[in-house]
């Protein structure tokens, strides 16, 4: 639900109209305007170049710092919205942060506020706090600035699309963007838990058993030449020599053996 009034409602659509901008980027820099008290604008809208500072008097900073064209369109913007709202309020909140501690009363008074786009700030130094306002209805954020000793505010160029605008700090130790610091009320992060090594499966040893040994098969033994016997005759010696030409047929002698036994035989004829 949007928190425009009726005559602030009509007065962006009258000045979107004569600028050729939509209303979503008046309402945008209306908030800025009306953030800064009035009398300044920190802001961060693409239709109007990105990111850029005006202030009552003529200072006026865009992105494309040699556009005049847009420095003159921003600062007419700018100086409308700011009468428009001395006139009639823009929106249902206060809109000045003079005009209302917006803030936790418990956190005393600050010692810097400022406002971008449609949210506004405040330091507190003394409770190491920032007040952040978002100006879209939900409660105000706390944020932790742990042991920052922050010695101004200021929007980065590159910041848009940021939750905080692109509104940053100095600190002793160098520039840092608002939404770096922690939140309070907001759930420590809990560390992720180490991975633990899946144990190693026990590798499980198969039953071995010795196999049984083969049966020898006993060799038979290679037939030896017997000695013949002295043959009494010839029938007896041709006999020999036909069972031993058998034994060679059959592999039992070599046909050295063969022939040495048959010379034997032989010369006994």
């Amino acid at each position: 639900m949007s928190d425009l009034t009726e005559s602030g409602r009509q007065v962006i659509a009258d000045i979107a109209a004569r600028y050729g901008l939509s209303q979503d980027a008046v309402e945008q820099m209306a908030r800025a305007v009306s953030n800064g008290g009035g009398t300044m604008a920190q802001f961060n809208i693409p239709e109007l170049g990105g990111g850029g500072q005006w202030m009552a008097g003529g200072m006026t900073m865009v992105g494309d710092m040699f556009n005049h064209g847009l420095k003159a369109t921003v600062d007419g913007l700018c100086a409308e919205l700011s009468n428009g709202m001395a006139n009639a309020p823009f929106f249902k909140r206060p809109q000045t942060i003079a005009g209302a501690a917006w803030w936790p009363a418990d956190l005393g008074q600050p010692s810097s506020v400022g406002g971008q786009n449609q949210f506004r700030y405040a330091y507190f130094p003394q409770a190491c706090r920032v007040a952040l306002d978002p100006g879209n209805g939900t409660p105000v954020v706390l944020l932790d600035t742990l042991d920052h000793q922050i010695g101004g505010f200021s929007q980065q160029q590159s910041g848009y699309g940021d939750p905080f605008g692109g509104v940053s700090f100095s600190s002793q130790y160098g520039q840092f963007a608002l939404s770096s610091l922690p939140r309070i009320g907001a759930p420590a992060p809990q560390p992720e838990p180490v991975p633990q090594p899946e144990p190693i499966p026990q590798q499980v040893q198969p039953d071995f058993q010795q196999p049984e040994p083969m049966p020898t098969v006993a060799e038979a033994p290679a037939p030896s030449a017997q000695p013949a016997q002295a043959p009494t005759d010839i029938a007896e010696i041709l006999g020999t020599i036909e069972k031993l030409a058998a034994l060679r047929d059959a592999g039992a002698l070599t046909e050295e053996e063969f022939s040495a036994k048959k010379v034997e035989l032989l010369a006994r004829l």
